[in-house]
Order: structure tokens, then sequence, then C-alpha cells
């Protein structure tokens, strides 16, 4: 029972986007496959390598979008905060600036303190 991510209607774990993208780069394929094999206007057209062609890219081109699709994970909000590795070095030279500051304010009243 692991934890269960939101269901977001704008998010892109649709199965649509990546149907209809291997759909059309397997098309492409196959009319390319299936002209250029003719072999000119004396030749039929080879619907068996145009099939082919529009298999395999319709296969593997499903099988990389898919995975794609599945690795989008959205940010966690925490990292717009300006922790770790999204904060500024200005922001931390100053910060260090300010206690090296209020350190010798302390020795200075530690050393008064001795001396009197």
């Amino acid at each position: 029972m692991g934890s269960v991510e939101p269901q977001n209607p704008k998010s892109g774990n649709s199965i649509k986007f990546p149907l209809s993208f291997s759909f059309a780069l397997a098309a492409i394929a196959g009319i390319v496959t299936l002209v250029v094999s003719a072999g000119g206007t004396r030749s039929g057209l080879r619907w068996d390598l145009g099939a082919i062609a529009f298999g395999i890219a319709f296969i593997a081109t499903l099988l990389v979008a898919s995975l794609l699709v599945m690795g989008h994970k959205e940010n966690d909000p925490t990292l717009s905060e300006g922790s770790g590795v999204n904060r500024k070095s200005s922001d931390r030279l100053q910060q260090h600036r300010e206690d090296a500051a209020k350190a010798a304010a302390e020795a200075d009243k530690k050393n008064d303190g001795e001396q009197a």
C-alpha cells in the first residue's frame, strides 16, 4: 500500500498523447516505406513492407513515449522555498557577515567584562 498520487485531470499521465503520437509517426514511416520500396512506377506498392514498417515504428515510439510519460513527476512544492540548492549565495554571504558581526560584538563585551 504505497502512497497514492493525486489524480490531476491536466496531468500528462494519459495514454491518449503517446498513442496518437505513435500512430502519427508510424503512419509516416509506413507511407515512406510503402512508396520507397516500390522501386519506381513499373512495380506495385509493397504493402507488406509498409505494414511491417508501420508496426515496428508504432511499437517503438509507443514504448519510448509511454516510458517518458510514466517517468514524469511533479516537483515538490518545498523546492521553491529557497532551501538547499536553491539558496542564493548573496543571502548566505549576508547571513555569514551578520553572524561574524554578532560574534565580534559578543567577544568585545566579554573582553571588556574581563578587563574591568
